[in-house]
């Protein structure tokens, strides 16, 4: 890769990350991290947020005795605080190659395909968690599991990462087909990150319906191994959704197998928006259950339209 491409996404799009600095994006639930940082940690230290008490030991330090609760219960107790650490952000991205649609759209940042929003979102965000000394790393899924990093903060690290993710932006071959294993990275990620860590997934969720409930099994798997679950669920509502096309024949061409259809859209739309919706409703749902946070991404309303929002509500959750 040229030096001037791999600069791109740092230098050549630089407005497109600048104006995020000012933000902040924050774990909303209880993490663990390894140098004392600016997220909630479930180990007890002494930051400045009270978390609980317990009972004072003799001999130990009276420095957080709680001296106004011992002159109403005549005991001594002291009090915990949650200790601040930084966070761990694993990001997956599902580089499979139906995320290149649509075609026109791939590299270009106001009108993304999917899979730039999500290589552009990714490098926001690793922007964000690297001034705050917050450590990253990244998963690139296609017929396997190409890419796996672990979390680091350095800036070697950045360098590295943004490297990878500009691979992604180079011209698509529209002739070379992958699918992706997303359900078995899923389960590999959630049992190799050991701490409790927040993972970002980028995916269309195009699955067959037999791999629908795996995924969610896989889902369920990264909650119960204590990690936050972001989970960008992305599409183009018009086209892919709601099959939004003039009333004559296309041929139609399932990026990931190379198999073509040719029909008129008209004559199926509503039903087939109807199981489209109700697809992607049940993963709104199951994400909710999970208390896994679901963020619709309709790329067709272009990337600051969407992810600046979601940043700015991201950011007031502290």
């Amino acid at each position: 890769m040229s030096g001037t491409r791999n600069s791109s996404l740092i230098s050549d799009n630089g407005s497109a990350l600048s104006r995020y600095r000012a933000l902040d994006f924050f774990a909303r639930q209880v993490v663990e991290g390894f140098i004392t940082g600016r997220h909630r940690s479930p180990f007890h230290g002494f930051s400045s947020e009270f978390s609980d008490y317990r009972q004072y030991n003799t001999g130990e330090s009276t420095r957080n005795i709680d001296w106004h609760l011992y002159a109403r219960t005549d005991k001594l107790f002291v009090k915990l605080f949650e200790e601040e650490t930084n966070l761990r952000c694993q990001m997956i991205i599902d580089s499979s190659s139906s995320m290149l649609f649509p075609l026109e759209g791939h590299g270009q940042l106001e009108h993304p395909n999917k899979l730039t929003f999500s290589v552009y979102a990714a490098a926001v965000l690793i922007e964000l968690l690297y001034r705050q000394r917050d450590a990253f790393g990244l998963s690139l899924l296609n017929d396997g599991l190409s890419l796996q990093t672990p979390c680091r903060s350095s800036a070697t690290h950045r360098r590295y990462l943004f490297s990878e993710l500009e691979h992604l932006l180079q011209p698509a071959d529209p002739h070379t087909h992958s699918t992706t294993s997303i359900i078995q990275a899923l389960h590999l990620t959630a049992e190799q990150l050991h701490r409790r860590s927040l993972v970002v997934l980028f995916t269309d969720a195009f699955l067959p319906d037999t791999e629908k409930e795996p995924f969610f099994e896989a889902l369920r798997h990264l909650r119960h191994c204590k990690h936050e679950v972001i989970l960008f669920h992305t599409f183009d509502r018009a086209r892919e959704l709601n099959l939004d096309y003039s009333a004559h024949p296309y041929r139609f061409i399932d990026l990931e197998s190379g198999r073509t259809l040719r029909l008129n859209p008209q004559e199926l739309s509503s039903q087939y928006s109807t199981l489209m919706n109700r697809a992607q409703a049940e993963l709104a749902r199951r994400a909710m259950q999970y208390r896994i946070d679901y963020q619709p991404i309709d790329v067709s309303l272009g990337f600051h339209q969407v992810l600046q929002p979601f940043l700015l509500r991201r950011s007031k959750m502290q």
